[in-house]
């Protein structure tokens, strides 16, 4: 894994390319390839640097991305799966790094964005269902193809989308394992917003980056309150989401956003 201060071209060694530009880090799956399909050690790879990003004060914005121009992550590395997936202890040892990576996403009190170039497939399509905010190019495809493999797919999986997309949406993505264009996943709310293929960047770094300009705090509020509705009801901890938005209020930026706004300047915020 490497970790970089400024944009930099993915090397081929590197699995993960991790960076942080200004206030957003990035994180890069860089198997070009074999388009972007995930390994055990980008699994447990990606998970290293979004734990990093989650303690460092000066990232407060992630953006998850692919290398090259035609996959954001096509799922899994199947050239891999001899050595990673060949065995009943293998595939355990992979399921626990895959169920670490999605973990360690949605535990992130930080806001997320899936740059989507390109293929967006089963596991990669996992991946962008982790992120608060998904962004793809009009030539993006997404599935998930586990009908045409005999796959499986776990609960929480498909809960995860259900919630997206609704009950109609799943099944079809399920039981036809077909491919969708953009298009078809922005009906679904699937994605965001769809943008011309040369247009992506345009589209997604000035977005990240005014979310790093803004209030960490009040982000950090609005993100602890949807990690709550994301489990069931039952499991709720208002009163957690409760102290996180009084700390808002008990903040040197509550008084800054007053401040700049009297001044009628742009407030620069500490997350203090």
């Amino acid at each position: 894994m490497a970790t970089q201060e400024i944009t930099a071209t993915p090397s081929a060694g590197d699995p993960i390319i991790v960076e942080r530009r200004g206030g957003v880090g990035v994180v890069t799956f860089n198997n070009p390839a074999r388009h972007n399909a995930m390994s055990l050690d980008m699994w447990r790879g990606a998970a290293e640097a979004i734990a990093t990003f989650g303690d460092d004060d000066a990232v407060r914005c992630v953006v998850f991305t692919g290398a090259g121009n035609k996959a954001f992550v096509a799922g899994a590395d199947i050239s891999k799966f001899e050595n990673e997936r060949s065995s009943v202890e293998h595939i355990e040892v992979y399921n626990q790094a895959v169920g670490a990576y999605h973990r360690t996403v949605q535990g992130l009190m930080k806001p997320t964005i899936a740059r989507i170039d390109g293929y967006c497939i089963g596991g990669g399509l996992a991946i962008a269902l982790d992120c608060d905010i998904r962004i793809c190019s009009d030539d993006a495809r997404f599935a998930v193809p586990a009908a045409k493999l005999g796959i499986g797919y776990g609960f929480d999986g498909v809960r995860r989308l259900y919630d997206i997309v609704g009950p109609q949406f799943v099944a079809e993505i399920f039981y036809t394992a077909r491919q969708f264009d953009a298009e078809e996943a922005r009906i679904m709310n699937l994605v965001n917003r769809v943008v011309p293929k040369a247009e992506l960047d345009n589209a997604v770094w000035p977005l990240a980056e005014r979310i790093a300009g803004n209030a960490p705090l009040s982000i950090a509020a609005v993100k602890h309150s949807l990690m709550e509705l994301a489990k069931p009801q039952k499991d709720w901890d208002v009163a957690a989401v409760d102290r996180t938005v009084a700390k808002c209020f008990d903040s040197q930026d509550y008084k800054e956003g007053r401040t700049a706004f009297m001044e009628k300047r742009a407030p620069r915020f500490t997350g203090r």
